[in-house]
């Protein structure tokens, strides 16, 4: 699934696929965010493979107890679904109850392979960007832990954005299958650029009304920035 980037349009509604389409090459749906979330995945037969995401509220989302697990276990047998995302703290058990988040998310990560179900590994500090070495490290260790190693940094200069940046190149430069994005105005940009050095996802509010990270782009103009910065030159 991400041998290529991938734009996936977030939402916490999966019939709004239809209104993501053509810009979107997937549906994070942000399962915390909807009011039945397995009833809606359930009825959803829309046009684009799933990223299944259901965030603690410790890491930023509104999911607030152990039993996102089990809504994620039932999620990864959907068909449509193809990536789930689970917080690298829980893995690593450097979460609030860490042995029982530790114990729920390997769990999930073993469900998730047996049915075919990639992980996304996700580490997201809203404070700050860490410098540039503990970036490569942080983004080697989600790697390791999942099948792709996401981090998203609060950026309050622009060189944060350069430092994340530079951790992308290098991450990828290792083999790594990464994510990196900065949130905040002076890293916005990252969203459209950290594809040139290697990012596999990039993520676009459906409705930029309902963005679900700070410095969101609307879906079509991260897919027409992405584009326009990774074309190839064959159309010149």
């Amino acid at each position: 699934m991400f041998e290529e980037f991938v734009l996936a349009a977030a939402t916490a509604d999966p019939s709004e696929a239809e209104a993501a389409v053509p810009a979107a090459d997937a549906l994070e749906f942000r399962m915390d965010l909807a009011d039945d979330p397995l009833r809606a995945l359930s009825a959803y037969d829309g046009p684009l493979p799933v990223i299944a995401t259901d965030r603690a509220d410790w890491e930023g989302g509104e999911a607030d107890s152990l039993a996102r697990y089990e809504r994620l276990s039932e999620a990864v047998a959907h068909d449509s679904v193809v990536a789930v995302d689970v917080e690298l703290a829980a893995l690593q058990a450097t979460a609030p109850d860490p042995e029982l988040e530790r114990s729920h998310a390997n769990a999930l990560r073993e469900t998730a392979r047996e049915s075919g179900v990639q992980v996304i590994a996700s580490a997201h500090d809203f404070e700050s960007t860490p410098p540039v070495d503990a970036l490569v490290d942080l983004l080697a260790d989600a790697a390791a832990a999942g099948d792709v190693g996401k981090v998203a940094t609060m950026a309050a200069s622009p060189d944060d954005a350069l430092a994340m940046l530079r951790a992308t190149r290098r991450a990828t430069a290792a083999g790594h299958t990464v994510a990196t994005m900065c949130m905040g105005e002076p890293g916005r940009h990252t969203r459209a650029v950290a594809p040139v050095y290697g990012s596999r996802v990039g993520y676009a509010p459906v409705d930029p009304a309902n963005a679900t990270a700070p410095g969101q782009y609307s879906l079509s103009t991260l897919r027409r920035l992405v584009d326009d910065l990774t074309r190839d030159g064959s159309e010149a």
